[in-house]
């Protein structure tokens, strides 16, 4: 299974996709909401780990975007 982890806190980041890879998991890993947006946009993701604040936009808004640009429906709650 192929994952995408957009985490700015790049000791965290490591820490969470070491314990993915350890599960057989293959990461990709981006530091900012642009980069995320992009890597989904370009690459072919069994599932994306989304920060909610992030550099250059948020993880709400990229899943927002990706949603939108793909033609599914969107509704999330807190």
């Amino acid at each position: 299974m192929r994952l995408l982890l957009a985490e700015d806190e790049k000791s965290l980041s490591r820490v969470v996709a070491a314990v993915l890879k350890k599960n057989n998991y293959s990461v990709d890993t981006v530091y900012n909401g642009l980069e995320a947006m992009e890597y989904l946009e370009n690459g072919d993701y069994d599932g994306v780990i989304l920060d909610i604040m992030m550099p250059g936009a948020d993880g709400i808004s990229v899943l927002k975007h990706i949603r939108k640009k793909r033609g599914i429906w969107f509704r999330y709650s807190c």
